[in-house]
């Protein structure tokens, strides 16, 4: 079961360029279970923070704040639920959290590109609810 959560680590990592990928040849499941709970507690400061400077740049737009709020649940909602159904394979065994928490670490840094969309397009562009700096 190890080698097959490394594999499944392995994908996912490779096909976002998670960080969790790093956390492939720490040694044992113990340290690799560390290391991606570290690399998912980055991911989640990163999201905070790009999450963060959009609310600021809303400030003045209560109204679209709270759908930023409303899809920011949402999305969370959403991550859990999709991984939870990703490592199930894993259910009730000890690469689980491991497992989980690369999905959880995947997925963020999936929805950071997306924020990070919104802080950096162009004054004009009807497609983005995010005033520029």
């Amino acid at each position: 079961m190890r080698r097959l959560a490394a594999l499944l680590l392995a994908a996912m990592a490779s096909a976002s360029g998670a960080q969790a990928a790093d956390c492939l040849d720490v040694g044992p499941q113990s340290a690799m279970a560390e290391c991606v709970g570290n690399a998912r507690g980055r991911a989640d400061a990163d999201l905070n923070a790009d999450y963060n400077r959009i609310v600021q740049r809303l400030k003045t737009d209560p109204d679209a704040t709270k759908l930023l709020v409303a899809a920011q649940r949402a999305w969370i909602v959403f991550r859990d639920a999709e991984c939870g159904f990703s490592s199930s394979l894993f259910l009730g065994g000890t690469l689980y959290p491991t497992v989980f928490s690369a999905c959880v670490e995947q997925l963020t840094r999936k929805r950071i590109d997306d924020l990070k969309a919104y802080l950096t397009c162009r004054e004009g562009d009807a497609r983005c609810p995010v005033p520029p700096k």
